[in-house]
């Protein structure tokens, strides 16, 4: 009887000292499974969940100047403007309100892990991981649109065979728009809405609608002009209304400016860099004296004066790969106004305009500025872009803010013996695609990928357009591109490769006048749709960018219809053919 009493308690002794090592065990694995994401952090290129589409997201630094080595602030004439210095280097970035973590890094990530935070979310908040995400030549954002397909990721443990599978969305930038609009059914699509007003009916009457109203008729029917030495009418869907329209804008518009807002977001423009366009017009137009009224009671426009790139630099916080925060700021400051101001209720916002070229710009306006005209680089139709209302801004790399027609012009086209020249960071899934083509395929097409960084490397780019007929403007993360411009600005016809990229002024220029604007499915008969166009037809594209130019440059003191006197015709016209009155 002993030896069995004996027995069964060393046989429950065996079980309770199994069952602890098997607790231990399990702990043990649970630790490892914990600490193997960190382990090899410094070697993991993983690509970043975002909550919003049309996120951008940063590597090592989310507010960095891409291919700027300094950020500083300069005092040019009376708006402290913001530049851009050393354009080209990718040296050093400047980071700007940044969050630093106050917990160590391993401790704070166990004790997230603990209550129950995913491994790849703490991925996200490392401060350490290469997020393997190439960045814009000529932007410091990178764009991460996502999809719902997902993929699978392993991260390994040095010396370890334990392998934690990672499910991330796929990034949107990196695959074909689910829809596609082309140029010719943008061309139907503004027709139609020129046809009826789209805006919202005013919520009481004003004689200054009705002189908008009489601007509308004056316009349709305005008398044919046979001769003009200061247009080239080729460039104009219809030229006796553009010119028509443009002396009522000078003879009638008046804008108000809303004061509200303090800098750097509001009244500091940035004259320098990709995003230089939203600066110069805010400068211009808050220095003009011509259209401005210190009276909003008198103003048929309201202008709202926000840089969407001294957005980023201020609210964004550093690797949160969230946009809601600028949403919020922008809707804040719209709800200032339309308490303080009667104008913007009155509306809806219809009569109130904005400029910024910034990527995020469509996703930081919406909801609460969506009735309102918005001038955008970034004007893509499946993000929001409303033809016949919105204004498609051009995109314009300013490189000197004292000279900002620097190296203007190109060779003749007689003299231009590359067919065509494309070179540039490989951002998107479109720029791969041209280059798996046309890469060192032909002697005839120049396609490279990033040329060196360099002061003689950005002379041989631009040399490159000066001597090419034709300079290929794929789109990258979003739709729009500076080398359209850039092509204008060195005499090269632009080739557009990009759908639903609404072209600058899309509502009174005609492209085909002076570009080629192409279907993405092209890319392969890329050269035979090239060699296919006449050289009598070469000429008048070549003459036609030309004659084009000056409508796409920015000067210190504004010129009849130069860049400047463009944007705001652009708004003009959109709101006198969308206005919808109260009789």
């Amino acid at each position: 009887m002993m030896f069995q009493c004996f027995h069964e308690l060393c046989h429950m002794g065996n079980r309770r000292l199994l069952f602890l090592l098997a607790a231990l065990g399990v702990n043990y694995l649970l630790f490892q499974s914990i600490l193997v994401p960190y382990a090899m952090v410094e070697k993991v290129n993983i690509p970043i969940i975002e909550e919003d589409e049309g996120m951008h997201n940063y590597a090592n630094s989310s507010l960095v100047f891409d291919g700027v080595s300094e950020f500083e602030k300069k005092d040019v004439g009376k708006n402290n403007s913001l530049e851009l210095d050393n354009v080209g280097s990718k040296e050093s970035f400047m980071a700007i309100f940044a969050k630093e973590s106050k917990v160590d890094f391993p401790v704070k990530r166990f004790l997230e892990a603990k209550r129950g935070i995913s491994t790849i979310s703490l991925l996200e908040k490392s401060k350490n991981v290469d997020f393997g995400t190439s960045q814009r030549t000529t932007s410091s954002t990178n764009s991460t649109h996502l999809e719902k397909s997902p993929q699978k990721i392993k991260l390994f443990a040095s010396g370890k065979s334990t392998a934690a599978n990672v499910t991330v969305r796929k990034m949107r930038c990196n695959m074909p728009p689910k829809s596609r609009m082309l140029i010719h059914e943008m061309n139907h699509l503004l027709e139609r809405r020129r046809v009826s007003s789209r805006a919202m009916k005013p919520r009481w009457s004003s004689k200054l609608d009705m002189e908008i109203l009489a601007a509308r008729s004056e316009i349709e029917h305005a008398p044919t002009v046979t001769h003009d030495k200061e247009l080239y009418a080729p460039l104009f869907r219809n030229h006796s209304m553009f010119k028509r329209s443009y002396e009522l804008m000078e003879r009638t518009l008046k804008v108000y400016i809303y004061m509200e807002g303090n800098k750097p977001i509001f009244h500091q423009p940035i004259l320098k860099g990709l995003y230089a366009s939203e600066g110069w017009f805010m400068k211009l137009m808050e220095e003009n004296k011509q259209f401005v009224v210190k009276d909003p009671a008198k103003a048929h426009l309201f202008y709202m004066p926000f840089s969407s790139r001294m957005l980023e630099f201020s609210v964004y916080v550093r690797n949160s790969h969230n946009r809601t925060n600028l949403r919020q700021y922008l809707k804040e400051y719209t709800d200032k106004i339309s308490a303080k101001y009667r104008y913007f209720n009155r509306t809806g916002g219809a009569d109130h305009f904005l400029v910024a070229c910034h990527d995020w710009a469509p996703y930081e306006t919406r909801h609460h500025m969506e009735y309102c005209i918005k001038a955008l680089c970034n004007s893509d139709v499946t993000q929001g872009f409303k033809i016949g209302r919105d204004v498609s801004l051009p995109e314009t790399m300013i490189r000197s803010v004292r000279n900002p027609q620097r190296d203007l012009g190109g060779k003749p086209p007689q003299q231009r013996t590359v067919l065509a020249f494309f070179a540039g960071n490989m951002h998107g899934y479109l720029r791969s695609i041209l280059l798996k083509h046309w890469k060192d395929k032909d002697p005839d097409m120049k396609i490279f990928g990033p040329m060196p960084h360099g002061v003689a490397n950005k002379m041989n780019y631009i040399q490159h357009m000066k001597n090419s007929k034709y300079c290929i403007c794929p789109k990258g993360y979003e739709v729009n591109s500076p080398r359209v411009v850039e092509a204008m600005f060195y005499e090269c016809v632009p080739v557009i490769i990009s759908d639903n990229f609404v072209p600058p002024f899309f509502e009174v220029l005609n492209w085909d006048a002076f570009s080629l604007i192409l279907a993405e499915k092209d890319i392969p008969n890329l050269k035979q749709i090239l060699l296919s166009v006449p050289e009598e037809k070469y000429l008048k594209l070549q003459l036609g960018v030309r004659r084009v130019q000056k409508h796409f440059l920015w000067h210190t003191k504004p010129l009849k219809y130069d860049l400047f006197h463009m944007t705001l015709h652009s708004i003009w016209y959109n709101r006198v053919f969308q206005i919808n009155v109260r009789k």
